[in-house]
């Protein structure tokens, strides 16, 4: 099995992080997790295929940085001195970091292909796959390349908006379609913590996100507040992975990957039992 593995045969769990449109903080929830599962102290990759808004590498600080080769293929590029997080992305094979990818479908997906095979992760807990927004043929090439080696689920993420909420609900029938189990759904941009009295005013509504994940008998995971002085950080190049633990974010997103850890050490009892029986 692990032969058949390759790359990814020391990753223990892979997990998808889905949204029905773009600007829902997708993929700052993908960053904000994989910091949450690393303080948990697990080992994290992140790959980012989100080719035409590669954003996750300036988040982290490693914009700029080259991917190397060896025999196995590409090695990522570790975002601290531990290496308990890695990261690959387009944004490190672009010339120039304001370069369009200006591709037709088939490229794309056989990037995505490329990136899910070819890239040496070594031992994992957690490769943390950050998607484009929609459920367009990109979403298909991730799903079907990772289909042999049996991810976790996927998560979803929804503003409290009635708008962000129904393309969230044609995202949960994606995953029925393909068959990925959804782990569930996390409410971003949940209100705003004021960064002087901490008082949280809901600006964009609250409470959609878990009624849809009641109404769809899924697992809500919770709620993530804005938090201005995080978005401050990012805009001054901050390191994130300093400054996250400080943010109003940070219980929110504890919280959710104490929830994900949970579901994995049930679902690893779950295998034992059985090949026990």
């Amino acid at each position: 099995m692990a032969a058949e593995r390759g790359n990814l045969a020391g990753v223990q769990h892979i997990l998808l992080v889905l949204s029905g449109k773009g600007g829902v903080g997708k993929s700052t929830i993908s960053t904000e997790l994989a910091l949450a599962l690393q303080r948990a102290g697990k080992k994290v990759g992140i790959l980012d295929v989100d080719l035409c808004g590669p954003s996750i590498p300036r988040m982290l600080k490693v914009q700029g940085k080259g991917v190397h080769q060896c025999d196995s293929g590409w090695v990522p590029v570790f975002v601290d001195q531990d290496k308990s997080i890695s990261l690959m992305s387009i944004g490190f094979l672009l010339e120039k970091p304001d370069d369009a990818v200006v591709w037709r479908g088939p490229k794309k997906n056989a990037l995505i292909k490329q990136f899910i095979s070819d890239v040496t992760w070594g031992e994992l807990d957690f490769l943390i796959v950050d998607t484009p927004p929609g459920t367009s043929d990109e979403h298909i090439s991730t799903v079907e390349s990772l289909r042999p080696y049996m991810p976790l689920g996927a998560v979803l993420v929804t503003t409290p908006q009635a708008v962000s909420v129904g393309d969230v609900r044609r995202e949960l029938t994606f995953c029925k379609k393909t068959g990925i189990r959804v782990i569930g759904i996390i409410e971003n941009m949940s209100g705003f913590v004021c960064p002087h009295c901490l008082e949280c005013t809901n600006i964009f509504s609250k409470g959609g996100g878990e009624e849809l994940a009641r109404h769809a008998e899924v697992p809500f995971l919770g709620c993530v507040p804005l938090d201005p002085q995080l978005a401050q950080w990012l805009e001054e190049g901050r390191d994130f992975l300093q400054e996250f633990p400080k943010s109003s974010a940070f219980p929110a997103l504890a919280h959710i990957a104490q929830q994900i850890l949970d579901r994995t050490s049930t679902q690893s009892l779950g295998v034992f039992l059985r090949q026990d029986s």
